[in-house]
């Protein structure tokens, strides 16, 4: 587990920042370029548009994530964690038929709720990419993205380096409730917060019981693809019918 390495802190809050600073800084070129009208850039949904404004998070925390690892002598098979391979697997597949229906119950009761405030409720930005998707090679890329890059990148960011940094300097408290948090809120979308934030609670106590990444990423990959087998089912159902 990574908190239990000797990494100085401040080495790790400056991974932190800098991937940080580089998602701040991917979000305002992205602006700028759209609001330049540069190809690429033109449309939310432009391929340019999509690869900065994924890549310059999840991308750049796998990326810098790797160097940061090689700098201190360790590889990612380490940081993905040491238990068996029955445990990795099997507490990732008992705990989401229980954690999943949870927070499907919390995102329709949080759309309810915030209808009746007449809060404008819309779908996460990703879900709006993967279904306004107009070329088979984006919505390929955006289920890499949501099964492989996202799951791995959130996962080291969220869980191997915030949580793990909240509980080496005794903030354990912060680091369940805090971090979760974060993570919820990183999605911008309000009738999601609540569920992710439920979500990201399972996912922290997966990596607390497998002291590795592994079995997180593995439940946040499952959960994403099960989404998107979701999305395309109710399109391919909204076409068949009449």
């Amino acid at each position: 587990m990574l908190w239990k390495k000797t990494w100085e802190p401040e080495a790790v809050l400056a991974l932190i920042a800098g991937i940080l600073a580089t998602c701040l800084s991917g979000l305002i070129a992205v602006a700028i370029l759209h609001q330049a009208a540069v190809t690429g850039f033109k449309r939310d949904d432009s391929l340019g548009t999509v690869l900065l404004g994924t890549l310059s998070f999840q991308g750049v925390a796998v990326v810098l994530g790797t160097v940061f690892l090689k700098w201190h002598d360790t590889s990612w098979r380490e940081v993905l964690g040491g238990a068996s391979w029955k445990r990795t697997l099997g507490l990732p597949l008992a705990v989401l038929p229980v954690v999943a229906p949870v927070v499907l119950g919390l995102k329709a009761l949080s759309e309810i709720t915030l209808q009746k405030l007449h809060w404008p409720v819309a779908d996460q930005r990703a879900v709006e990419l993967f279904t306004n998707a107009k070329t088979p090679w984006l919505t390929a890329y955006m289920v890499v993205f949501a099964v492989v890059l996202a799951p791995l990148g959130e996962e080291f960011f969220f869980r191997g380096l915030l949580f793990s940094t909240a509980k080496r300097f005794g903030w354990p408290k912060l680091g369940w409730l805090g971090v979760s948090g974060l993570f919820a809120l990183s999605h911008l979308n309000a009738p999601t917060f609540l569920p992710l934030f439920v979500l990201a609670l399972a996912l922290t106590w997966l990596y607390e019981q497998t002291e590795g990444l592994l079995a997180p990423v593995l439940a946040h990959s499952l959960f994403n693809a099960a989404n998107l087998l979701v999305l395309l089912l109710a399109e391919k159902y909204h076409y068949l019918s009449p």
